[in-house]
């Protein structure tokens, strides 16, 4: 992947905030950004795995992968299906010799987690992004991504003209290089004319010319919370290989 196709962290960014619908790659993307600030080494990384319910992957899972790589892992453990707040948010966002992560779970009702945080959030020293996987149900037309960022967006009072989208196009395991591409372009289509997307989710093997047709900047998005049997293909190429 070249240097004019791959996306860069955003300058004056210390902490980054991770919203969207529930299975739009949130977690992925949130311990892929705190390897990344972990391996530049400018300051102390502290993740926050703010899921407080359960669905099949969580962040935390991955905390030894995290912890190995000097990031400060925080979450609450849960009872039952009650659901928790994990302590030290605020203290995180407002240390500026620190980087903080939050992967804020399950849309709108895990969002909600965040409200609270809002005066932090909506800083220029905060990056937000909402995630979208246009192939999933509640994200495949304007109207649907339009209702869930709406919702999420009034429970976090995250400000619109301060978030920043990010597009994952993804069908699972066995995605094809094509989906990646037409997934990007279509909600190129359906969000491109209203809000900019930031960069687009590709697998790290992705060959150039996958990245440059792209309708904006390609992030390598190494997968962590996969099936065992899964391992790191994510799909086949046209000629058969696997990206």
């Amino acid at each position: 992947m070249s240097a004019e196709t791959r996306y860069h962290l955003p300058e004056g960014a210390a902490n980054f905030v991770f919203l969207g619908e529930a299975g739009c790659g949130k977690s992925e993307l949130a311990i892929n950004f705190a390897l990344a600030l972990a391996k530049e080494k400018a300051r102390p990384v502290h993740f926050f795995d703010l899921d407080m319910t359960k669905p099949l992957f969580r962040a935390r899972e991955r905390a030894d992968l995290l912890e190995g790589a000097g990031v400060s892992v925080h979450y609450e453990e849960q009872f039952m299906d009650a659901p928790t707040l994990t302590g030290g948010v605020r203290e995180r966002l407002q240390d500026p010799a620190c980087a903080a992560v939050l992967d804020v779970g399950g849309d709108f009702i895990g969002a909600r987690s965040v409200g609270g945080y809002a005066p932090l959030l909506n800083r220029a020293d905060t990056a937000v992004y909402f995630v979208i996987n246009p192939y999933r149900p509640w994200s495949n037309t304007l109207a649907r991504i339009d209702r869930v960022l709406g919702e999420t967006l009034g429970v976090s009072h995250v400000r619109l003209p301060h978030l920043r989208l990010a597009g994952n196009p993804n069908l699972g395991w066995g995605t094809a290089a094509q989906d990646i591409i037409d997934g990007a372009q279509m909600l190129e289509r359906l969000v491109g004319a209203y809000k900019p997307i930031e960069f687009f989710c590709v697998p790290p093997s992705a060959p150039p010319e996958v990245c440059q047709a792209l309708p904006g900047p390609a992030f390598p998005l190494q997968l962590y919370l996969t099936y065992p049997w899964d391992g790191e293909c994510i799909g086949p190429l046209p000629d058969g290989s696997g990206v």
